[in-house]
């Protein structure tokens, strides 16, 4: 069956060559993030074994229906976390800046990139949903952050790194999940053969 005119077929070399960088962005980010977190427990003088469970708003990666879940369906959950994430970690860096760690300006550095990751990772996934012609969803405006105490910030920061690690995790699944032969026919580009590994 031929292509619908204008949309480049799933196997071809924009839409491998796009799924790759993003996936190599995803391990990139990943890294940081984790590296980030650690800095981030240390800095604020928390535990890893705190419960988070209470604390609500943040994406959360798991789901029972993943293997069930549509190509259009994953990208689309992929980018709408990565937008909310984009909001919760510019709270993270205000907070950081007007009362947690106003003085530790590399620290901030470090929060700031991890964010100018996910906003790429963002327009990434929202270009590779408009070359496989799937809807974009409409990007939900910020909400208005509500006051909470200093305790409260920090582990709020601490669940949001944690689970922005377990999207990352989860998004090169769902990528690798469209990448599979079996659902577009493509072939992995030799230099992302590695990144396409789960």
């Amino acid at each position: 069956m031929a292509a619908a005119p204008g949309r480049p077929p799933e196997g071809s070399p924009r839409h491998a060559d796009l799924r790759c960088r993003t996936i190599l962005l995803l391990r990139k980010m990943r890294a940081d993030v984790s590296s980030l977190l650690e800095t981030y427990v240390e800095k604020q003088g928390l535990d890893k074994n705190f419960s988070l469970d209470s604390l609500d708003g943040v994406p959360t990666a798991s789901t029972e229906q993943w293997s069930e879940i549509s190509d259009a369906e994953r990208l689309r959950d992929n980018l709408k976390a990565y937008w909310a994430f984009q909001i919760l970690l510019n709270e993270i860096l205000e907070e950081q800046r007007s009362s947690l760690s106003p003085n530790d300006l590399d620290f901030h550095e470090s929060i700031q990139s991890v964010l100018l990751q996910v906003s790429a990772l963002a327009y990434q996934l929202e270009e590779l949903m408009v070359i496989l012609e799937h809807s974009v969803p409409t990007k939900e405006r910020s909400r208005e952050a509500r006051e909470r105490g200093l305790f409260e910030k920090k582990l709020r920061g601490m669940k949001v790194l944690q689970e922005l690690a377990q999207w990352s995790v989860r998004s090169v699944r769902d990528l690798h999940q469209l990448s599979s032969p079996a659902q577009t026919g493509a072939i992995p580009h030799a230099s992302c053969s590695l990144a396409l590994k789960k």
